[in-house]
């Protein structure tokens, strides 16, 4: 399998610009742990996960934001939900998303 900086070095090896999303901090449960990463190509591919449901799909969207703007955010992804409700990816936990852009030039 090939490995997380394998692969962003892919992308940007081949001129494209991409977002890198990394779980900065977590308060309960949550799908995946700090340090978990993702990366985001301007297409809406992924490589890598920060836990899937309606909270990857916010970093998606802000990912692709970052890589039009360039300007660093951070995603605060609340899974604290009723879990009466008919919602996927109810965990409990609340974690937050740092998401980067990083683009060819970046490696020099």
């Amino acid at each position: 399998m090939e490995s997380f900086y394998h692969k962003l070095k892919e992308y940007l090896d081949r001129g494209e610009t991409v977002a890198v999303a990394t779980i900065t901090d977590v308060k309960g449960s949550v799908p995946r742990e700090v340090g978990a990463k993702m990366i985001i190509h301007p297409l809406g591919r992924h490589y890598g996960t920060v836990g899937g449901g309606c909270g990857e799909a916010d970093v998606i969207r802000a990912a692709l934001d970052v890589i039009q703007t360039g300007e660093p955010t951070t995603v605060r992804v609340d899974l604290t939900e009723d879990p009466t409700m008919q919602a996927t990816g109810v965990c409990g936990g609340i974690f937050h998303v740092f998401v980067e852009r990083w683009q060819p030039d970046d490696l020099h």
